[in-house]
């Protein structure tokens, strides 16, 4: 019995022998569908394992999936019935990898409540997994019971895709490895790996893989370029990637993941702004041709069905899209898919109404993934239609906070929004935090959209984001609502966006320009303000009754610009015109009211006040602005009487009404001058009730500044105290108590001054300053008040400066301050001409200056600054005089006191000639001593100039001996070396007739025995050298040294000097020289 499988042609056959004798050919290219005809022949045949492997996988190839399993069935009852089980893994191996077929196009889940993509009889993927593993075991087991051992390749290929479909990664990556341990070009181990590393997004080791599969088999199945060019998409190798799908889509063109890729990647390139509209739009339709294209060759594809989804959902199309996200929801394989399907799912039902649908896909959605950005967002959404605001802020809080916090610029202001708007059941202060916290929300959208916007700048793509979230004219409103109780500028800023996107959309609102002009004009630019009141006038009026009752208030803000630009005339047209109108406006008669008394019409200003609160008696601001007009006009019972009815009949808790009653009580109390004990009780009894109104409107508003600045005033002057009628003192702890209270008030005003920009809190820490001697401070902060808020005309103000200066000059004694506050006092007459206390303080400071100089010693004083003191003094006599003299019926001073100091004065200014004339002594022997020293000192200026001179004349004469020395040095120096370079020459011919001498004795020394001629030398010295030489050479005879043999020996070196021709005692005599062989440069050296 044998099977072969052979090839003729180019077809494919089986052969089969049966019996023996008989073989049936199968030609594998024309497989009949049914199988039962083959079963039979292979049963009868009893053909070996890989007979029916093949054939089984011949039928899956071809789609014929159920025959190929029935065959691999028909094989394991084929082997049990012949008893070799033991070769049966294979076929355990391949039902396994049929059922791993089988689950690529089973759903995931089986929603029963689908309306459009229902499933019947159908099982799920876990149930195909789950028989693949039984499978696998059953391989196995079979296996060890033959005795063959137990995994293998086809074994472990098998487990591995299992297990990566099951998402056991760790497990999968296992058996790759241990098949690439033997076989490391295996490729579907390789692909196996490839795709672990990826779901792991180690890319690069993916990608290498990918492309390893690819050199191994360029027509792998599946192809390895969709894995290839979804690593360098991971890795924002955005081109390559899609030229790896376009030359998949080449060698495949049927094949669906490369279309849907391509698909997808078209549809992200429409999205581009820097493309054109045609080319967006091609390439649009381009990525809904190839998602169209992918779902129809893979109908149970997840991913394609989910972005077909997104298509229908964007048309319209909610019934297809729907099914497409119901399909998508059974048919996803990861988690993404599947929160994919539920949130689209969830919109076509939000967009058809279904709320309670809508909510259950989106509860799903989130609860797989709750860092979900749209998830999160469509949950918060369907809380916000249930009016479940708290769940929707929570919703959204856990998308933004950590762990993960997501960078959602949408999810930002949706929640900012939320905190921005009170909700029930919250209590103030909490509403602030939430306004604080939505603060914060919109500033870190508005943060990451200019980030967003500087990446677009720097050539990043711009994301369709930030420009429509920047072009949300409700959000810039909102935020400028926000800030406008915390900063004018912020608001300023947001109104402005807002203003600026309403002017693109050709549609300004005049409300908005209404607002920036209510904002330049809180910030003092009236001009521009007053533009734009009458540019949002102009625009309400164009919008016909829907206009009419926007220019109400833009009238009004328009009147009072006039009014606060000195513009009465306008101001006054405007509010009739208003009035004429409505004329229930309270406010504008009120502000008529305030006109008329600034101009001392003050009878007018009541009547209108009157019919104001006539009509709405109950308007608290009414009643405000009433109570403030007669305490302004003076009418200290009046106001005491209404704030008192306010307080009864209207409001208790009014809290401008109980600082109004506050003041009143206190000033009363303070102005009372009854000494008897009934009338300093009932001042100490007016300063607690003060005291104890202004407490309750801390209480009641514990940021009111008026408030505090009252109980600060109560405190520093210690109105519950000794000021107040209490029991006094002792003197020495009095001071001590009046420096400890100004130090508490001057930490109340401190903080005062932080929320309440007005004069008087800065007036008021002056006099705390004033009433602990430190003077320098207390110029500064009644100059801060002067300048910054009353422009030097607030008379008071200037007063306090004056007195602060006289008591600082009187401390210091110093004149120059005397003078400031002299100066002080004549500002504040100029400002009030006939005010009698500010001429009495005058005539003192004069006084007083012409006192402090005359108990001055000359030295510290001048004879310019004594005549104007004097001067003054005399002109202050005259004042205490007219003012002694004063025949008025009420005077805020002293007659008696000031004709005292008039007396004191004269009796002063006798003594005035006294000092001129001292001081006209003093300056003159100053001015004597002055040019004396300035005598001596040009003496001694002169007598060191001439000193200097003499030393610099004796340098200069040093300097020519010095320079005339060395001249005669050198030249010295020139002779000595023109008779060292003469005796060189000399020496030099002396040794150049030598060197000729010698050269010529040895060409005459031919022979040893020779004689050279003697040369006399007249003159020179000898020498103890010379002499031993002589008696060396007469030792030996010229016989003796003839008459030795000639034999080699090495010459002996001798030096042969000039001298030797004479003998000791000048008598000439032959010299003998001895020849030699070898000339030694010794010889030269002693020769020269």
């Amino acid at each position: 019995m044998s099977e072969d499988v052979t090839y003729v042609g180019s077809g494919r056959s089986i052969d089969i022998e049966l019996g023996g004798q008989e073989v049936i050919t199968i030609d594998l290219d024309n497989l009949d569908p049914n199988p039962e005809d083959v079963l039979d022949l292979l049963k009868e045949g009893q053909c070996r394992v890989s007979v029916w492997t093949k054939l089984a996988g011949e039928y899956w190839r071809r789609g014929y999936l159920a025959a190929a399993e029935r065959i691999a069935h028909s094989a394991i009852e084929s082997l049990q019935a012949n008893g070799t089980t033991a070769s049966s893994p294979p076929i355990y191996a391949l039902l396994a990898n049929i059922q791993i077929a089988h689950a690529q196009k089973a759903p995931k889940l089986v929603l029963s409540e689908a309306r459009e993509d229902k499933l019947t009889n159908v099982r799920p993927k876990e149930e195909y997994y789950r028989e693949a593993a039984q499978y696998l075991n059953t391989g196995e087991r079979a296996a060890a019971e033959g005795g063959e051992g137990v995994g293998g390749t086809l074994a472990f290929l098998t487990r591995g895709i299992q297990q990566l479909a099951t998402r056991s990664m760790d497990d999968a990556m296992r058996s790759f490895e241990g098949v690439l341990a033997e076989k490391p070009t295996n490729v579907v181990a390789l692909l196996g790996k490839a795709r672990i590393l990826y779901a792991r997004r180690s890319y690069p080791q993916a990608l290498k893989l990918f492309q390893q599969v690819l050199q191994l088999n360029p027509h792998c199945i599946p192809d390895p370029r969709i894995g290839i060019g979804l690593c360098l998409w991971a890795m924002d190798y955005k081109s390559k990637a899609k030229a790896a799908w376009q030359r998949s889509l080449e060698v495949n063109p049927t094949d669906w993941p490369a279309q849907l890729l391509l698909g997808l990647e078209s549809i992200n390139a429409s999205k581009t702004e820097n493309l054109s509209e045609q080319d967006r739009a091609q390439a649009f339709l381009a990525g809904t041709k190839f998602i169209e294209k992918a779902f129809n060759a893979n109908q149970k594809s997840a991913a394609a069905a989910n972005a077909l989804c997104e298509l229908f959902l964007r048309k319209g199309s909610y019934k297809r899209a729907l099914k497409l996200a119901e399909r998508t929801i059974q048919f996803a394989d990861t988690l993404t898919l599947l929160t994919e399907g539920n949130l689209r799912a969830a919109r076509v039902l939000h967009a058809e109404g279904s709320l309670k649908e809508a909510t259950k896909y989106y509860t799903t959605a989130t609860d797989g993934q709750p860092k979900h950005v749209l998830g999160a967002i469509g949950m918060a959404q369907m809380q916000i239609q249930n009016d479940e605001i708290a769940a929707a802020i929570h919703t959204l809080d856990l998308l933004l906070q950590p762990p993960n916090p997501q960078r959602s610029v949408e999810a930002m202001v949706m929640l900012a929004s939320l905190r921005a708007h009170p909700r029930p059941g919250v209590s103030s202060s909490d509403y602030a935090q939430e306004k604080a916290k939505a603060r914060e929300l919109f500033d870190r959208a508005i943060k990451t959209l200019e980030q967003d916007d500087s990446r677009t700048s720097n050539g990043h793509i711009p994301q369709h984001t930030a420009s429509y979230i920047n072009d949300d004219l409700d959000m810039h409103i909102e935020i400028a609502r926000l800030w406008q109780e915390e900063s004018l500028d912020r608001t300023t800023r947001a109104l402005k966006e807002a203003l600026r996107l309403s002017e693109a959309n050709e549609q300004v609102d005049p409300r908005l320009l209404n607002n920036m002009g209510a904002l330049q004009h809180m910030e003092g630019n009236l001009a521009e303000a007053r533009a734009l009141y009458e540019e949002s006038l102009t625009k309400a009026a164009s919008l016909g009754p829907d206009g009419e009752g926007m220019s109400t208030s833009m009238l009004y803000n328009l009147a009072r610009v006039y009014e606060d630009s000195g513009d009465i005339t306008m101001a006054k047209e405007a509010y009739d015109k208003l009035l004429a109108r409505h004329p229930e406006y309270v406010d504008a008669k009120v502000r008529q009211a305030q006109m008329l008394a600034d101009l001392n019409q003050s009878n007018e200003a009541h009547d209108l006040l009157k019919q104001a609160m006539a009509s709405q008696n109950n308007n608290l601001n009414l009643r405000a602005f009433y109570t403030y007009f007669l305490i302004q006009s003076n009418f200290p019972k009046p106001a005491k009487d209404f704030v008192f009815a306010t307080l009864k009949d209207h409001d208790k808790h009014d809290v401008y009404s109980l600082c109004a009653a506050g003041w009143i009580q206190y000033h009363q109390s303070r102005e009372s001058r009854d000494p008897s004990p009934k009338g300093l009780e009932e001042r100490r009894r007016g300063f607690q009730r003060s005291a104890e109104f202004y407490d309750k409107a801390l209480l009641l508003d514990p940021l009111c500044a008026f408030a505090a600045q009252g109980l600060a005033i109560v405190t520093a002057e210690d109105a519950l105290g000794s000021f107040g009628g209490g029991p006094a003192t002792s003197g020495g702890d009095d001071p001590q108590k009046r420096m400890r209270n100004a130090r508490d008030a001057l930490d109340i005003f401190a903080k005062i001054r932080e929320s309440l920009n007005d004069g008087s809190v800065y007036l008021n820490m002056g006099h705390c300053y004033y009433a602990r001697d430190e003077f320098d401070r207390a110029i500064e902060s009644y100059e801060t008040a002067s300048v910054r808020f009353y422009s030097g005309h607030n008379v008071s103000v200037l007063l306090c400066l004056c007195r602060t200066w006289y008591a600082k000059a009187s401390k210091d004694q110093s004149f120059v301050a005397m003078s400031t506050a002299l100066k002080y006092a004549q500002k504040a007459l100029h400002l009030q001409p006939s005010d009698k206390a500010i001429l009495y303080n005058i005539a003192m400071v004069q006084q007083k200056a012409a006192e402090l100089l005359f108990g001055l010693s000359p030295s510290k004083r001048t004879l310019k600054d004594l005549e104007w003191a004097i001067l003054q003094a005399g002109h202050a006599q005259r004042l205490f005089a007219s003012l002694a003299a004063d025949s008025g019926s009420v005077v805020p001073y002293s007659r008696d006191i000031a004709d005292q100091r008039r007396k004191y004065g004269e009796s002063m200014l006798r003594r005035g000639d006294e000092h001129l004339a001292t001081q006209k002594e003093f300056e003159a022997e100053a001015q004597a001593k002055l040019v004396a020293a300035r005598l001596r000192r040009q003496m001694e200026k002169e007598k060191l100039e001439a000193i200097e001179q003499e030393r610099v004349e004796e340098h200069r004469r040093q300097a020519e001996k010095l320079a005339e020395e060395r001249r005669k040095a050198r030249e010295q120096a020139q002779e000595w070396t023109r008779e060292v370079q003469m005796e060189s020459d000399e020496e030099r011919e002396r040794k150049s007739k030598r060197a000729a001498r010698k050269v010529k004795v040895e060409g005459e020394s031919g022979d040893e025995g020779a004689e050279p001629k003697k040369k006399k030398r007249s003159g020179g010295k000898l020498k103890k050298a010379i002499d031993q030489d002589v008696d060396n050479e007469q030792l030996f005879s010229d016989d003796e040294v003839d008459s030795k043999p000639a034999k080699k020996r090495v010459p002996k070196k001798r030096v042969v000097r000039d001298d030797e021709d004479q003998d000791a005692v000048g008598g000439p005599r032959k010299k003998q020289y001895k020849s030699k062989e070898i000339l030694s440069d010794t010889d030269d050296e002693e020769m020269s």
